[in-house]
């Protein structure tokens, strides 16, 4: 059964264009008839469980959004990433490349997750710290205040 629907509200992200989505079953926060945020297509948001995209939220490329997650305010989630489970994106952050954030972890306040990083449990990134690369934040982790943690793989 959908749970939303693409609006005629559009916007042009980084010449693609997003639809506003529009609430067609209650859940959670979200009732009937309730706008949420921006994805490009479908595919980037799924109708199972209880995930939404709120406020002025984008979604868009291959991105996915699932299970229960939320993605909320001014936040972007673009790429291959997917943010999913009980996992929290918002303010200003972003997710972008093939990164993954998960489990119940949060991402906020002009964090970056991008590159293959996966960011889960209950770890919270945010004021501008970036988690890229290969590297891996979980448990009760805290990244924040500019810091960068990355992940070097030497190949010969």
């Amino acid at each position: 059964m959908r749970k939303y629907e693409l609006t005629n509200e559009t916007i042009n992200c980084e010449g693609r264009i997003l639809h506003r989505i529009r609430a067609l079953l209650p859940f959670k926060d979200v009732k009937v008839g309730d706008l949420g945020g921006y994805i490009e297509k479908e595919e980037n948001l799924s109708h199972s469980g209880f995930c939404w995209v709120y406020d002025s939220a984008r979604v868009y490329e291959n991105a996915r959004v699932y299970d229960n997650a939320r993605v909320c305010d001014s936040s972007k989630i673009f790429g291959t990433s997917q943010v999913y489970e009980n996992a929290k994106v918002h303010d200003s952050a972003q997710v972008y490349g093939s990164a993954h954030v998960y489990g119940k972890a949060k991402v906020y306040n002009k964090a970056r997750v991008y590159g293959n990083a996966k960011v889960f449990g209950k770890a919270r990134i945010h004021d501008s710290a970036r988690v890229y690369d290969e590297a891996m934040v979980y448990m009760y982790a805290r990244v924040y205040n500019n810091a960068r943690v990355v992940t070097n793989i030497c190949k010969n």
